[in-house]
């Protein structure tokens, strides 16, 4: 008895869970007291429940009751909490309050009610089989980018372009979205965002990736401010295409980024490991020589000083030649600047 009395009691926990996981109720995502929350309208709930009588076969004795009385036996059994928008003013240039506002605050009246009425899940959404298997990939994914340094030279190279591509992926589908609605605002006035969702941090990402744009509830701009962003953008490009770098500077910035990438492809614990035993092997022979120099150099079979002169004037010319090679160099790069 006191199993099937607790099983009854858990009965409006079980359809909240159905419910919550069904795709016929339309929901969104919104910050409620610094807590992201998933939320739904009271009119949207009581069409669903009309639309699929089947769900209430899970309230057992309470299955004839109407959408309104089911909903407030959720709200006292704490399993919804009904929330009002945050924004209650239209803001400039808008005609209407928004549909589905982005933050929400708790409603001291939890009652329910289908007019402009948000209602918001206050249990813990039970987590699907891939989730916990991404939460366990998580910790291999960060130790694998922090070996990505040893890896072979071949996964350096797939892993860098596949990155690279990526995001040039991204921003140039970041600049046709900004180029397509600049361009459409300053001809015929319309607010037209192609993948509206993509920058939105409450959006799933069913919706992150929705292609249709909202539509635009906004009024229509008046054609003196559709000039003056023609003409700002106009003078922006201009400015870009003036001071864009030249052939010259971009080959340099190429050939240090250039540079900065191949010493991370190229780096291996078995180079780093041999670059040292040469660098130390080099400070040994250097040791070396100058105690045979300093041995040799004391005195002659005569008794005077003769210092060895072959290799003092073979390495000073070599400096001087390198001297006058970097001082070359220099001066071709700032007359080539000049001009």
């Amino acid at each position: 008895m006191i199993q099937k009395h607790g099983a009854k009691k858990d009965v409006f926990q079980v359809f909240s869970e159905k419910v919550r996981d069904h795709k016929g109720l339309e929901s969104r995502w919104a910050v409620l007291q610094e807590t992201r929350v998933e939320y739904f309208r009271g009119k949207d709930f009581v069409s669903f429940l009309r639309n699929h009588p089947e769900l209430k076969d899970v309230l057992e004795s309470d299955r004839n009751l109407e959408p309104e009385d089911i909903a407030n036996s959720l709200l006292k059994k704490n399993l919804l909490v009904r929330c009002d928008r945050v924004v209650k003013t239209v803001r400039p240039g808008k005609k209407k309050l928004s549909t589905w506002p982005a933050h929400l605050e708790i409603l001291s009246d939890q009652v329910f009610s289908e007019n402009d009425a948000f209602f918001a899940w206050t249990f813990v959404k039970r987590h699907p089989l891939w989730q916990t298997l991404l939460s366990f990939f998580w910790p291999v994914l960060t130790l694998a980018i922090c070996l990505f340094p040893v890896y072979p030279h071949r996964c350096k190279l797939i892993i860098l372009y596949s990155c690279a591509g990526l995001l040039l992926l991204f921003l140039s589908l970041l600049l046709l979205r900004a180029t397509m609605f600049g361009l459409l605002y300053i001809v015929i006035g319309k607010r037209v965002w192609f993948f509206p969702n993509i920058l939105a941090e409450e959006a799933t990402l069913r919706e992150l990736f929705r292609f249709c744009p909202n539509k635009d509830e906004e009024e229509r701009p008046k054609w003196t401010t559709r000039l003056f962003y023609a003409v700002v953008a106009v003078v922006v490009i201009l400015l870009l295409r003036h001071h864009a770098p030249d052939e010259a500077a971009r080959a340099r910035y190429q050939k240090r980024v250039s540079n900065i990438i191949d010493d991370v492809l190229e780096w291996s614990p078995t180079l780093a490991l041999s670059g040292m035993m040469e660098s130390k092997q080099t400070i040994v022979n250097v040791t070396e020589s100058d105690s045979n120099f300093a041995g040799r150099s004391k005195t002659d079979p005569d008794g005077e000083a003769t210092p060895v002169e072959t290799g003092v004037d073979s390495a000073s010319e070599q400096h001087e030649a390198e001297a006058t090679e970097n001082q070359e160099e220099t001066d071709q790069h700032k007359h080539h600047d000049h001009i």
